[in-house]
């Protein structure tokens, strides 16, 4: 009897060290360790998620042109509306499928990634800031805008959803450090556009916001990369 209760506890602990529930808070060091991997990809693809051209990039800088820095705003956060659909939807239908899915999606998902990267590279020479008057009501055009757009169901259906996932399943801090991550540039450099375009070409010059494109280009197609080498290395699921 005495030398089956230390077999029966260290069972018992083996077990509780070894599973992972999803979405439970654990701050040991290798989930701290996780959180910060998650909140640094998120801030990498909420950066360039935020600077590349789109229908809202577009109406940020055509608001701010037109009325200034308020304006702009209104439109800039408008993802911190119109996304929670997006987001709610694709993590659904992701969580539907069987965990040996993932990392085909997560490699279809960097495939989308490389191939938004090449293409925002290829209109960054070409990008102006000209664009037609916004509608006076900005923060629902800006909502309108984004949830209309194919940008951020695809990003969330193929990169963005398999991401959540499979950070919700290490823990709830992974997953929320990503949200924290991405939502926080994706929204911060809209504002920041905003407020350089709104005080003139002084601020952010067109020659800089070509290269800025440019650049932003350059660390989506590495971050595609990134992900296609991580589905075909089993980091999902």
């Amino acid at each position: 009897m005495g030398a089956g209760r230390p077999h029966g506890r260290a069972s018992t602990s083996t077990v509780s060290a070894g599973e992972r529930r999803p979405g439970t808070w654990n701050l040991e060091p290798e989930t701290r360790n996780l959180t910060v991997s998650e909140l640094l990809l998120g801030i990498s693809l909420g950066f360039a998620a935020g600077i590349s051209p789109g229908p809202l990039s577009a109406l940020v800088v055509t608001t701010a042109l037109q009325r200034g820095v308020a304006a702009g705003v209104r439109v800039a956060i408008a993802p911190l509306l119109s996304d929670l659909p997006v987001v709610a939807l694709s993590v659904l239908a992701v969580g539907a499928f069987p965990t040996r899915v993932l990392p085909y999606l997560a490699a279809a998902g960097g495939l989308f990634v490389v191939f938004l990267g090449v293409d925002t590279f290829r209109r960054a020479e070409r990008a102006s800031f000209e664009h037609r008057p916004a509608d006076p009501r900005d923060l629902r055009r800006g909502f309108i805008t984004n949830i209309l757009s194919p940008h951020p169901w695809l990003f969330w259906l193929a990169v963005g959803g398999p991401l959540l996932v499979s950070a919700w399943h290490r823990g709830a801090a992974p997953a929320v450090a990503f949200l924290l991550g991405f939502y926080g540039l994706l929204v911060g450099t809209k504002l920041s556009l905003a407020w350089g375009v709104a005080h003139g070409r002084r601020a952010l010059s067109l020659a800089w916001y070509r290269r800025i494109l440019a650049g932003s280009g350059g660390l989506l197609v590495l971050l595609g990369g990134v992900l296609i080498w991580q589905a075909a290395a089993g980091r999902f699921g």
